[in-house]
C-alpha cells in the first residue's frame, strides 16, 4: 500500500523505530470485539491502548499515550477509522491497520491514501492479527526510510543550490571565473571550519543585507 509523505517531523529513517511495535491502540465500538482484540494483542505480548469506543476518542488516545501503531474499525461513532487514519499518521506519525467486517473497494482505495498499511476483515485470529501487525509494521518502516531518503535528497539538492547562487554572487562581485569563485569558498569554509553550505548561506545574507542599504 503506497501512502503519502506526513505532514510532520517524522520521516525518520527504520533503525530510529523498534523493530516491533510495542504499544498498540485498538478503537472499536463494538465492545465485545475491542475487549476480544485487546485481549488477543496481550496473549501476543503487546501493551494494549484502550480500546476506545469512537473515533474521537481514537485520537486523544493516540496524542496522549502515543501508541506505536492504530488498530481500528472503520465504521465508529464520531469519526469513522479512515478519518482517524488519516489524522494519526499525517499529525502523529502513527501507523494504522484496519480491521472491519467491509471490503469494499472504496474502503481499501481510500486507505491507501491515509496512512493505512493493512487491512483485516473480521472476524480477526490471532494469527492472523500477528502476521498483519508484522506486515504492516514492515510496510511502514519501508515507507519511513523512503521518506528519511526523500528528505536527505531534498537537502543536499537545497544547499547545492545554495552554493551555486553564493558562487554566482562571487562571480559578480569580483570578476572571477565560476571555477575560481568555488576555490574561494571552499578555502573560506577551510579557514574557519565551518561547512560549505554555511559559508555560502552567510555570504547570500550579506548580499541581502548589502543590497536592502
Amino acid at each position: 500500500m503506497s501512502t503519502e509523505p506526513m505532514n510532520q517531523e517524522s520521516g525518520k529513517p527504520a533503525e530510529d523505530y523498534p523493530k516491533r511495535p510495542e504499544k498498540i491502540l485498538v478503537a472499536d465500538d463494538e465492545h465485545l470485539v475491542a475487549t476480544g482484540m485487546a485481549a488477543s494483542l496481550s496473549e501476543l505480548g503487546f501493551t494494549v491502548v484502550g480500546p476506545a469506543a469512537d473515533g474521537e476518542e481514537a485520537i486523544e488516545l493516540c496524542r496522549t499515550e502515543g501508541p506505536d501503531l492504530a488498530l481500528l474499525d472503520i465504521r465508529m461513532p464520531k469519526k469513522d477509522g479512515l478519518a482517524v487514519a488519516e489524522i494519526v499518521f499525517r499529525r502523529l506519525g502513527i501507523p494504522v491497520v484496519i480491521f472491519s467486517a467491509y471490503s469494499d473497494n472504496e474502503y481499501v482505495e481510500c486507505g491507501n491514501r491515509v496512512g493505512v498499511f493493512g487491512y483485516l476483515l473480521k472476524p480477526v485470529t490471532q494469527d492472523q492479527l500477528r502476521v498483519g501487525i508484522s506486515v504492516a509494521w514492515g510496510r511502514f518502516l519501508d515507507a519511513m526510510d523512503q521518506d528519511s531518503e526523500i528528505g536527505r535528497l531534498k537537502e543536499r539538492l537545497e544547499a547545492r543550490k545554495i552554493v551555486e547562487q553564493a558562487k554566482w554572487v562571487l562571480v559578480s562581485r569580483k570578476g572571477i571565473s565560476e571555477p575560481e569563485a568555488m576555490r574561494l569558498l571552499q578555502r573560506q569554509a577551510r579557514n574557519n571550519r565551518r561547512p560549505l553550505i554555511e559559508v555560502a548561506r552567510s555570504l547570500l545574507e550579506n548580499e541581502e543585507l548589502m543590497k536592502a542599504e
